[in-house]
């Protein structure tokens, strides 16, 4: 493994990949899909809700059956009351369904509501991956207490959190994440911050700002893998190639 790939379970996957959030079922889109994959995206993130389920039936039409290479995770439980067993499990097989697979590599709960036990809701995930229809567990928008006991439950293999240059409320997750071997995933990685700074470091490497914010997301911790969201290629092959930027010690300090 070198700091451009991280392992999640078996799979080694390039550091950055894909947000789908507004991925819709075109033609298009499909062959996008199928071309972020042979420029080397190893992670798709969706989720049920997204599109209002076009992203997943899109990755699902782009790459059933989904390459060894490759990670799809998608995310159920958003809304109030979603998380409840007999609702997460509707959502579950739906985005199997949708996804055309047997087996979900990554499934975040995509939200803890005070109305559903984080306990429910985690365990009708495990029950899943009990019956090997989930392969990896993971947990968004949680702090450290949260992840620690859906880790009673079952094995938590990654954590998504709104995290980036501007937005730092979960440093102690990203370094928690880090201790215990989790790979967390900032959703919204390329949004503000830096000032100045990124705009000279990004001069200095003949880089776009954006590439400098994910560039400093990969530096903050071994775990990181950001999911910058597009539905270009051009922007796609740009986000990548920031996994060949390696800030200074004394650029990192000045961004962060």
């Amino acid at each position: 493994m070198n700091n451009t790939t991280l392992r999640i379970g078996d799979t080694d996957v390039a550091r950055i990949g894909l947000g789908t959030n507004r991925l819709t079922n075109t033609p298009e889109n499909v062959a996008f899909i199928r071309e972020a994959v042979e420029l080397g995206v190893g992670m798709i993130d969706t989720a049920y809700t997204y599109t209002g389920g076009q992203s997943e039936q899109t990755i699902g039409e782009a790459l059933s059956p989904i390459p060894e290479s490759c990670i799809v995770a998608t995310k159920g439980g958003y809304a109030p009351g979603t998380g409840r067993p007999e609702v997460l499990r509707t959502q579950i097989d739906e985005s199997l369904r949708r996804l055309k697979t047997d087996e979900i590599d990554l499934y975040y709960l995509h939200r803890v509501h005070e109305d559903t036990m984080l306990q429910d809701s985690v365990g009708t995930i495990a029950a899943y991956h009990d019956a090997g229809k989930i392969r990896h567990v993971g947990l968004s928008q949680v702090g450290v207490d949260q992840i620690e006991q859906a880790r009673e439950i079952v094995t938590i293999t990654a954590v998504q959190n709104h995290y980036n240059l501007s937005e730092r409320g979960w440093d102690d997750v990203v370094d928690h994440c880090a201790l215990e071997g989790i790979v967390f995933v900032p959703y919204f990685p390329l949004k503000g911050g830096g000032g100045h700074a990124v705009d000279e470091i990004a001069e200095h490497h003949g880089a776009t700002a954006a590439q400098i914010r994910l560039a400093w997301l990969l530096r903050r911790s071994p775990a990181t893998l950001p999911i910058p969201g597009t539905l270009s290629i051009e922007h796609l092959k740009e986000n990548l190639a920031a996994l060949e930027i390696e800030l200074t010690d004394a650029e990192f300090d000045a961004l962060s």
